[in-house]
Order: C-alpha cells, then sequence, then structure tokens
C-alpha cells in the first residue's frame, strides 16, 4: 500500500513539473514573439527626439536643461515650431530663455512659447515686424468690465464731434487689434479679472498715427472680439439722426420769383397834357 502511495505521489510531482515547464516554455516563447512586433513596430514608425517640458512651467520662468528633456516623437507628427537639439534650445553663452506661456509637464516646447536666448519677457518679444506698441486709456466700461486679456483682439471706436455731422458720432476706426498687455501684465495666462486703467496694444505705425489723433479729439471705447471669429468688421459709422432713425431732411429751394410783366406805352400830348397809353408790346 505504502509502495502505491509512493507511485501516487512521484507520479503527481512528475505530472506538476511537467506543466511548470510548459508553461515557463510556454510564457518565454510570448514574450520573445512580443519583443519582436514591438521591434518591428519601433522600426515601422521613425521618430525623432523633441523637447518637452519636464515639470509646469509658467509665464516669466527661465528655461534651463533641468526643466526640460527630450522625448520620442512620430517624425511625421512633430509640431511646427519645437527644438530638436539642445544646441537649437540652448545658447553656447549660457543665456537662458524665457518661458512666455504657461506648459504643462511633457507639453512640446515650441518658440512661440519662449523667449531668444537673453531676450527679456517684456514687450518687445511680442511685437512682429513692423509692429508698434500703443497704449490706450480705458475705464470700467470702456474696457470690457476689466476681461480683456493680453492677446485678445479688440475692435476700436471713436465718439467724438465733427463738422460734417453737427453732432457727436462714433466710428468703428481700427478692427481686430490685438492687445499685448493690460496695465502693467503681458501674461496671457492669468485669471484675475481686474479693471484696467490702459491696455497697449501692437498696431503699424499707420494705425498708431490713428489712435493717437482720436485718442486726442476723442473718446475711445474697445469691444471684444471672439477667439474663434475671423470676420473682419465692415466701416460702421452712426451719428445721432442714425441712432434715432431719423432720416436726414432736405430743404426745398424756395419757389422762384414771378417774372414781372413788361408793358409798353406811348405818350400823346393833348393840349398842354401829356397822357401815357398802354400798348401791347412787339419784342
Amino acid at each position: 500500500m505504502r509502495l502505491i502511495f509512493g507511485l501516487v505521489l512521484v507520479l503527481g510531482l512528475g505530472i506538476a513539473g511537467f506543466a511548470v515547464y510548459m508553461a515557463k516554455t510556454y510564457i518565454g516563447a510570448y514574450q520573445v514573439e512580443l519583443a519582436k512586433a514591438r521591434q518591428g513596430s519601433a522600426q515601422a514608425i521613425p521618430t525623432v527626439g523633441v523637447f518637452v517640458a519636464g515639470k509646469a512651467l509658467k509665464y516669466g520662468d527661465l528655461l534651463t536643461r533641468d526643466s526640460v528633456r527630450q522625448v520620442k516623437w512620430p517624425q511625421n507628427a512633430v509640431p511646427e515650431g519645437t527644438f530638436t537639439s539642445a544646441e537649437d534650445l540652448f545658447d553656447d553663452t549660457k543665456r537662458p530663455r524665457i518661458v512666455l506661456r504657461a506648459m504643462e509637464k511633457d507639453e512640446a516646447i515650441m518658440q512661440i512659447k519662449v523667449t531668444e536666448p537673453g531676450e527679456d519677457a517684456g514687450l518687445t518679444s511680442r511685437l512682429e515686424r513692423g509692429m508698434r506698441a500703443f497704449t490706450i486709456r480705458v475705464d470700467v466700461t470702456s474696457g470690457v468690465s476689466g476681461f480683456l486679456r493680453p492677446g485678445d483682439r479688440v475692435d476700436v471706436y471713436w465718439t467724438g464731434r465733427t463738422e460734417a455731422s453737427g453732432g457727436d458720432l462714433t466710428k468703428l476706426i481700427e478692427p481686430g487689434v490685438q492687445l499685448i498687455a493690460v496695465d502693467q501684465t503681458a501674461d496671457s495666462d492669468t485669471t484675475e479679472t481686474n479693471v484696467a486703467r490702459t491696455v497697449t496694444v501692437a498696431a503699424t505705425p499707420q494705425q498708431v498715427a490713428t489712435l493717437a489723433q482720436a485718442q486726442s479729439t476723442g473718446d475711445l471705447s474697445l469691444s471684444l472680439v471672439g477667439n474663434s471669429d475671423e470676420t473682419v468688421a465692415e466701416a460702421i459709422e452712426v451719428d445721432q439722426r442714425a441712432m434715432l432713425g431719423r432720416a436726414e431732411q432736405t430743404v426745398a429751394p424756395p419757389p422762384p420769383e414771378p417774372k414781372k410783366k413788361e408793358v409798353c406805352t406811348i405818350r400823346t400830348r393833348r393840349g398842354s397834357e401829356v397822357v401815357e397809353i398802354a400798348i401791347p408790346c412787339t419784342n
């Protein structure tokens, strides 16, 4: 009996060992095939190294080698303006770049989000070639009740009096002007709502002259343009007559005076008297 029990035990252990061996062989083969599949997939999609934020970055932070890292990015999906080499991202003179827009961890570092090496993060970095910065005075009503942010676009309206209108006139003078600063803040990622006293816009020299003339001769008001609104506002001009729906009245010229009828006479002497007699005119 003990012999039979021993044989059964040995047989059971042998079967269990064989099962473990087969399972290990199957798992090993599966892992080998999975590694081959991953290697083939990696070779099928070419990648390129792209620098991303190694941690959350906010406006004004210095961009250092410790705050970024390089990751593999599909070559056909690399965003325009990214950095693929450390030489392009960091200057040899060790002048740091400054963050212009907030970035989350693992977000790609792009040229529009950082300054040039050694460049200040002031307004000069926000101005494109040929553009100038111009400051407009605003208050709680003309400044859209404090909801303006750097990066927004606004339409600028002028209200004043002209000789031709004979009264107050409101006119759209500059549509779709971009704000680059609100008061002394150029951070477009701010979430605070403040009633600004001034806003700074990016404008061409011709627009600067128009805005300066308008600000010195009347009142300027801003109208916020939506982010997805690509329409261009047409010429708009409203005076008091148009606002009240009154058509301009034209004064009719006075009727011409009736032409005086010409009277022809002849004189006849009758004794000592001279008598005038009316006769039809011949010419």
